[in-house]
């Protein structure tokens, strides 16, 4: 199968793309940034230099490749969590905006399937929430399957020692329960890990 995973240089894309090629699958990894080309490459992908908010570049790149599928796996997040409130407009942009285009490339592409991250969690703001069920929405009245993410945790997130509250999921399992994704039918399908620690 051929698969285009944006955002394949994030905490889950870096994990997801070698489990992909491992799998037999051939993988292009999108990224804006072009010093990230080497790493995707080194993963095993065919490096896409391309914003998502390029309607007009991330179509001709994504017809390019032609996928099967299309992984969403973009986020716009700050590296601590204590910015997290200045970066809420800029992933609610992700969520619309990003969502939009990328759904759109995919379908003049022909990929027959497109797999989206999300989240497990209630969020507290109410616009957050309204942007969230939308992204979902989006993606399920076209067909799309929504992968709801418990908390990540591990190397790299808020959380790199101790896992967070529930729903919280290792990066590690998340990544390895993405590749299962392709499996499933459209609709929602939740990836946490929810057993007491030590069990």
């Amino acid at each position: 199968m051929r698969i285009f995973v944006a955002g394949a240089s994030g905490l889950i894309g870096v994990r997801l793309v070698p489990l992909l090629v491992e799998a037999g699958h051939e993988v292009a990894g999108m990224t804006r940034s072009p010093e990230k080309a080497g790493l995707l490459r080194d993963l095993g992908a065919e490096p896409v230099i391309c914003d998502v908010f390029d309607a007009e570049a991330l179509a001709e790149a994504v017809a390019a490749y032609g996928p099967d599928s299309v992984f969403h796996q973009l986020t716009d997040l700050p590296d601590s969590v204590a910015d997290m409130a200045s970066f809420g407009a800029r992933n609610d942009r992700i969520r619309s905006e990003g969502t939009r285009n990328l759904l759109a490339a995919a379908v003049e592409a022909g990929a027959e399937q497109l797999i989206a991250q999300s989240i497990a969690w209630d969020q507290s703001d109410q616009a957050r929430r309204t942007v969230t069920a939308a992204h979902e929405q989006t993606v399920l009245e076209a067909g799309g399957v929504v992968i709801r993410y418990g908390q990540l945790w591990g190397p790299g997130t808020y959380y790199e020692t101790a896992p967070p509250a529930r729903p919280r999921i290792h990066l590690d399992d998340a990544a390895r329960l993405t590749v299962l994704a392709l499996e499933v039918p459209a609709g929602v399908t939740m990836v946490i890990d929810d057993r007491a620690l030590g069990a």
